[in-house]
């Protein structure tokens, strides 16, 4: 049932059948994709635990909630910030400021060692992650296979989306057809 295939940018929004609780409920946003593996972030599970506690200097560009998100159960005494470069007329479109990596469209990783006041003025917005979702060689394609998760397009507003506990439903219900329907089930299947 996936309608796209999996690279950077793409979504993977757990489906019911997935009850590990790292990933119930979930949508991961795909950072990197290649023949060694995978990896993402968790956009929907923000945490209690304000930015400005562990990273200040970096509250001015952050999109609300200005908490940390739990990105997933690897490394999750790390952090890692998704930005979106801000768009300036009459700036070249193609250059990435120093501390900036790009990784598809317009979103990039930042390199949170970078001193924020260098970085800010080139970011329109900012998530910060604890922790992320991997996956080895051919793991992923696996899980997508058994039906573990559905492989679908992400629109600019899902990384920065203002409700993030109501993107799982959200996704889904733009979908076409009977993944729409998908967005109405419990978060116990044994209860629908």
């Amino acid at each position: 049932m996936s309608a796209a295939p999996v690279e950077a940018g793409s979504l993977l929004v757990a489906t019911p059948a997935l009850v590990d609780p790292n990933f119930a409920h979930t949508v991961v946003l795909v950072l990197d994709h290649d023949d060694e593996g995978s990896l993402g972030v968790v956009l929907n599970r923000p945490s209690p635990v304000p930015v400005s506690e562990v990273l200040p200097g970096w509250d001015e560009v952050l999109t609300g909630p200005d908490v940390l998100f739990q990105g997933g159960p690897v490394a999750t005494d790390s952090a890692l910030a998704v930005a979106g470069l801000r768009l300036v007329a009459g700036v070249g479109q193609d250059e990435e400021p120093v501390g900036f990596r790009r990784l598809f469209g317009h979103t990039g990783i930042v390199d949170l060692d970078t001193p924020a006041e260098i970085l800010t003025p080139a970011l329109s917005r900012m998530r910060v992650f604890a922790g992320y979702a991997g996956w080895g060689s051919g793991q992923l394609e696996e899980e997508v296979e058994e039906g573990s998760w559905y492989v679908l397009p992400s629109e600019p507003a899902d990384l920065f989306a203002d409700a993030p506990e109501r993107l799982w439903a959200r996704v889904l219900r733009r979908q076409p057809g009977e993944l729409a329907w998908v967005s109405t089930a419990p978060l116990d299947p044994t209860m629908n």
